[in-house]
């Protein structure tokens, strides 16, 4: 119980986390795959171009604007194959992968670094250690406390693009970003969420950089972090839903997912969030694009919000029939929120419009689909749009395994989010999450297997109960960073 109350959780909660071990979580009832002209839209160059005015004005206006990135993911599993060649039986690159990383080690924006570390401690630099076949030495000093240390930095501090004044984090990129669209008023707010451990690798970071991009881009930046709160911790249990105890009998907790930031998000005092993953960023001869869709985005936020602000206070006035219908239509066809067996009325309209709205980037399918774009019967019996995981679908449901694997687009984590009502008030995020659609998945800790209770993720279930739109964006605008390798891909050089 002391364990517990520390982090800040109730008795209830956790006997709540208990039985959905034992009930685990409903599969979501789908409609369709959303696609263009059914829940996904893709403007042409004038609206483009419409839309981006639309958000320099409301920029103009003295809104607060923040770019919100979650980076508190370790970098180890970008190097789990370069792991498992130093621990291999063999000496010399044997896989294709690590063929491509030897031979075009050069092209990496840490090379420089990782050349020191090695010449500090094995006497040689990284040329001379491949010649005389120790390519292990290579790996290690790249992966160990004692080298660079990249096996456990988090992914935002690691060096990703070269610039002639030096390589840059992805950490960095964000800040230029920031100043490139989400300024407004002379200033770029930024806010990180990042893990206990490396929280002031990451403020030393920013205090060392952040003043060359305010001087490069003629800004002020307000730069902010936040850790996952312990209260969103979820209890761990074993295979036959008991709480799994460590070894001195404490509860084992792990953290709940990223579900878990809408904490966090909640926190943030903003009238518009950016929301992207850290390592979903390009060198500036690529940032054009991003930041043109990034506006573009925006732009369908704050005109749509605009739209229904101007509804509901017709709504406090008191509709007449015929603008029930008109505001009826806007609920239907703009926000993609279908009644169905719903009594359209106005405290109907009323939900609908009063809540906080997000529209979200999505790039076509290619190759395996991740998350994905869909319409969703809601636990009010509307349908609507949301982003969900393949863990939600009920795989022994052909016709929805058909919509998955037919899905013509996936989500890039590419949201743009307005979390003020009409009246000027910040939403309370909490209380817009679906709670039915987090997931249980199988771990193990010291070779005992347990279940992880995971919170209904962050774009997925916590935004649930929010007005969704999705725009096609271009899949220049996604470039995530999965494997070091992919470092080497001619968008990241």
């Amino acid at each position: 119980m002391k364990q517990i109350a520390q982090k800040g959780i109730t008795k209830e909660q956790i006997e709540n986390q208990l039985n959905e071990f034992k009930t685990g979580f409903p599969f979501l009832k789908l409609e369709a795959a959303a696609g263009i002209g059914n829940g996904i839209i893709a403007p042409d160059a004038a609206e483009r171009q419409k839309l981006v005015a639309a958000w320099n004005e409301y920029k103009a206006a003295g809104k607060r604007v923040v770019k919100f990135v979650p980076a508190s993911g370790a970098a180890s599993r970008m190097f789990k194959n370069m792991f498992a060649f130093v621990d291999a039986d063999y000496d010399v690159p044997t896989t294709d992968f690590e063929k491509k990383y030897f031979d075009q080690i050069e092209n990496f924006a840490f090379y420089e670094a990782l050349d020191a570390v090695c010449l500090k401690n094995e006497g040689k630099g990284i040329k001379a250690l491949m010649a005389e076949g120790n390519y292990k030495a290579v790996a290690a000093n790249m992966l160990k406390a004692e080298g660079l240390n990249y096996g456990q930095l988090p992914k935002g501090l690691l060096l990703f693009h070269k610039y002639p004044e030096g390589a840059r984090t992805p950490m960095e990129e964000h800040l230029v970003e920031g100043a490139l669209y989400a300024a407004s008023n002379g200033e770029a707010h930024v806010h990180f969420t990042v893990s206990h451990e490396h929280m002031e690798l990451f403020k030393a970071k920013v205090a060392e950089k952040a003043d060359f991009f305010a001087q490069k881009y003629g800004i002020k930046y307000d730069i902010s972090f936040s850790e996952q709160k312990p209260s969103t911790d979820t209890v761990a249990a074993n295979p036959d839903n008991t709480p799994f105890r460590n070894e001195d009998g404490s509860l084992l907790f792990r953290p709940g997912g990223h579900g878990a930031l809408i904490e966090n998000l909640n926190e943030i005092e903003a009238d518009v969030i950016f929301i992207k993953n850290i390592d979903n960023v390009v060198p500036d001869r690529l940032k054009p694009e991003t930041v043109e869709w990034k506006q573009v985005l925006a732009g369908v936020l704050v005109t749509l919000q605009k739209q229904a602000f101007e509804y509901l206070k017709v709504l406090d006035a008191g509709a007449s029939e015929a603008q029930l219908q008109e505001i009826a239509q806007f609920v239907a066809n703009n926000l993609c929120t279908d009644a169905k067996n719903n009594k359209v009325d106005a405290a109907y309209l009323r939900g609908k419009l009063n809540r906080p709205m997000r529209v979200c980037g999505v790039v076509k399918n290619v190759g395996e689909p991740g998350g994905g774009p869909f319409l969703t019967y809601n636990q009010d019996g509307t349908v609507s749009l949301q982003i969900l995981e393949s863990s939600q679908i009920d795989t022994n449901n052909e016709a929805y395994m058909k919509m998955f694997t037919q899905g013509t687009h996936f989500n890039p984590v590419d949201l743009v989010c307005a979390v003020k009502d009409y009246q000027g008030r910040p939403f309370n995020l909490p209380e817009f999450v679906d709670k039915t659609t987090g997931f249980i998945s199988s771990k193990s800790k010291a070779g005992k297997e347990l279940k992880a209770l995971e919170l209904p993720g962050l774009w997925n279930g916590a935004m649930s109960n929010w007005s969704t739109v999705f725009v096609e964006v271009p899949l220049g605008t996604f470039n995530p960073v999965k494997t070091v390798n992919d470092l080497l891909r001619e968008q990241h050089q």
